[in-house]
């Protein structure tokens, strides 16, 4: 696996294992909102670090974790 996740399985096992950070729905629900908002402070870091492409792709795995979720 990359530093940097590829897949929405690498970045699920990077956040709920690598991370420890459980997706919950509230820090799902957080995180779309936040990654949605280009003004807030963390995603412009975000994207000035990862690029405008991974923003995306991780806007997307979130997404998919909710769906998820619901199931």
């Amino acid at each position: 696996m990359s530093v940097v996740p590829t897949t929405f399985a690498e970045w699920k096992h990077c956040i709920t294992v690598t991370c420890d950070i459980p997706l919950t729905e509230k820090y799902v629900r957080e995180r779309i909102a936040a990654l949605t908002d280009k003004d807030d402070f963390q995603t412009r870091k975000f994207i000035e670090r990862w690029g405008d492409a991974h923003h995306a792709r991780t806007l997307e795995w979130f997404k998919e974790a909710a769906v998820e979720l619901q199931s």
